[in-house]
C-alpha cells in the first residue's frame, strides 16, 4: 500500500513541477534584478550610439527621433539608478561594445537605405528588452525593479510598433 501511495504523490508531484513550469523553454529562468538593470542600461546606451550615428549620417526624420529615444534613455536611466539605489544594487557598468554592433549596417547605408536600417537595427534590441523585462516578471525579486518594468513595458512595445510600422512604410 505504501508503494501505491509514494507512486501517487510521483505522479502528482511530477505534474504539479510540470503546471509551475508553464510555457517556460527547458533551461530558462528569470533574470535577476543585476541581469536586468544591466540589460537596461545597455540599451540605453545603444539608443544613446543611435543619435551619435545619425549625427554623421541620416536626415532630420531620423535625427529627431534618435535624439527622442536618447532622451528617453536618460530619464529612463535617472528613474532605474533611483530604483537602484533602493534595492542597494552595486552594478558596474562599463562600455559595451555589442550595443553599437547593431549600427554596423546603418553607418555602411545612406539615403532610404540607411533610414531602413536605422529602423531594422532598433527593432531585435527592443525585442530582446522586452522580452527580459517580461522573463523578469514572471519572477521578480524586487518589487521596485518590477514597478519599473511594468512601467517600461508598454512604452517600449509601443516604440517597437511604431519602428516596425515606420520600416514597412519606408
Amino acid at each position: 500500500m505504501r508503494v501505491v501511495a509514494a507512486i501517487i504523490l510521483a505522479l502528482i508531484s511530477a505534474s504539479a513541477l510540470a503546471d509551475s513550469l508553464g510555457e517556460r523553454k527547458p533551461g530558462a529562468r528569470a533574470p535577476s534584478a543585476i541581469e536586468v538593470i544591466s540589460g537596461a542600461y545597455n540599451f540605453s546606451r545603444f539608443q544613446q550610439g543611435l543619435l551619435e550615428n545619425t549625427d554623421l549620417k541620416g536626415n532630420a526624420e531620423v535625427k529627431n527621433l534618435a535624439a527622442l529615444r536618447a532622451e528617453e534613455a536618460a530619464k529612463r536611466d535617472k528613474r532605474l539608478k533611483e530604483v537602484q539605489k533602493a534595492i542597494g544594487a552595486e552594478l558596474h557598468v562599463g562600455r559595451a561594445t555589442s550595443s553599437s554592433a547593431s549600427l554596423v549596417e546603418p553607418e555602411m547605408s545612406d539615403g532610404p537605405a540607411y533610414v531602413r536600417s536605422f529602423y531594422a537595427a532598433q527593432i531585435p534590441e527592443y525585442e530582446s528588452i522586452i522580452s527580459l523585462l517580461e522573463r523578469y516578471l514572471t519572477a521578480p525579486d524586487n518589487a521596485a525593479l518590477a514597478a519599473f518594468a511594468r512601467e517600461q513595458l508598454p512604452l517600449l512595445r509601443a516604440q517597437v510598433r511604431d519602428a516596425e510600422r515606420t520600416m514597412a512604410d519606408k
